[in-house]
């Protein structure tokens, strides 16, 4: 790894940034202003270099900024001097349009050049949101270990979609276009789940053999149905009616979740208190971007909005040791005084 992993970001007409250019240096990033002054959204604009919606799962069309030209954009400067760019136009306002190197790629090509993991005070309440929020989680984690993981993910949830629209309409569905339709989703829906399961038993094994300190150790499952490439197809061959009936594919990687415990407390991280929930997220996410560093050789942008002020000054103090040296750290705060135990080397910027 050589230099910042992002080493410029300029955004253009983005949510309250009528323009503004960051030059971060390679460890801590810290950004510090009022509430209101933007920190967030420059937060944001570092997650859209990675495929999804970013860290607020806003539409293209609500983050041009008020009053603007219509549009807006993220221009970035990643690995080794690779220009990667993504936005709208004002004639598309809802259409995200991505580039590398001035070519148009899919979203999903992203990941070879950078690897994005935030957390935010939203993400605070994963343990007790629906499934759905948490299987999002985990495949944030796994397309920092499998780069294709996104591309799997988008092929299967289009099959399926189109595979839900056949079985509610009026007409009978062809049952070819439903074959090819429900093999697609068998291939597409075993890579997904292979790569969850990967992820969730490196990262438990990691966890597991983490010293107990500040940070809750996590104990991680994959629950639901197991995905296999021979019996799955056949299965949703099987459920045609059922699942017509329901109007949605009842049987899938669609329907697993990530079961979450405190493993030194033996129960479920639902059950745990406020602070004890923040400390296994903080102990996931700062496992899983070590265990992506030791294998891809690559360190993951850590984007943390507004976690220094929610921790005691101990664990704060244990949090800026741990990330250290780490790689590239995004942190926001309204009172600089929060990251006094930062080195000078912190690219320091108020807002």
């Amino acid at each position: 790894m050589s230099g910042a992993p992002l080493s410029r970001l300029v955004l253009t007409d983005f949510r309250n940034h009528a323009t503004l250019t960051i030059a971060p240096g390679a460890g801590f990033v810290v950004l510090t202003g009022e509430n209101g002054a933007g920190k967030t959204n420059v937060l944001e604009a570092v997650s859209l270099l990675a495929p999804g919606r970013g860290l607020r799962r806003a539409m293209p069309g609500a983050m041009a900024r008020q009053g603007g030209a219509g549009g807006f954009g993220i221009a970035a400067t990643v690995a080794d001097d690779v220009a990667v760019a993504t936005g709208t136009l004002a004639s598309a306002p809802d259409r995200r349009l991505v580039r590398v190197q001035g070519a148009a790629t899919p979203a999903t090509t992203l990941p070879e050049w950078l690897t994005v993991l935030w957390l935010t005070p939203a993400t605070d309440r994963l343990f007790v949101e629906p499934a759905g929020e948490r299987r999002r989680f985990l495949d944030r984690l796994t397309l920092a270990l499998a780069p294709g993981h996104a591309l799997h993910a988008t092929r299967y949830e289009a099959a399926m979609r189109e595979r839900n629209r056949l079985l509610a309409g009026e007409r009978p569905a062809d049952p070819d276009w439903l074959t090819a339709l429900e093999a697609r989703m068998a291939e597409h829906g075993t890579a997904l789940d292979a790569a969850r399961h990967e992820t969730v038993t490196l990262l438990a094994e990691r966890l597991a053999t983490v010293p107990a300190g500040p940070f809750a150790r996590a104990g991680l499952a994959l629950i639901g149905e197991a995905v296999a490439a021979d019996g799955f197809a056949q299965a949703l061959a099987l459920g045609r009616r059922r699942d017509a009936a329901a109007g949605r594919t009842l049987t899938g990687p669609h329907r697993a979740d990530l079961a979450v415990t405190h493993l030194d407390k033996g129960r479920a991280a639902a059950l745990a208190s406020t602070g004890e929930q923040k400390a296994l997220l903080l102990g996931i996410v700062l496992a899983h971007a070590e265990l992506v560093a030791e294998r891809t050789g690559r360190a993951p942008v850590l984007l943390l909005d507004e976690v220094a002020a929610h921790l005691d000054p101990q664990r704060r103090a244990a949090l800026f040791t741990r990330l250290e040296g780490r790689g590239q750290t995004w942190m926001t705060g309204t009172e600089i005084a929060l990251f006094e135990g930062l080195g000078d080397e912190a690219t320091r910027i108020a807002l």
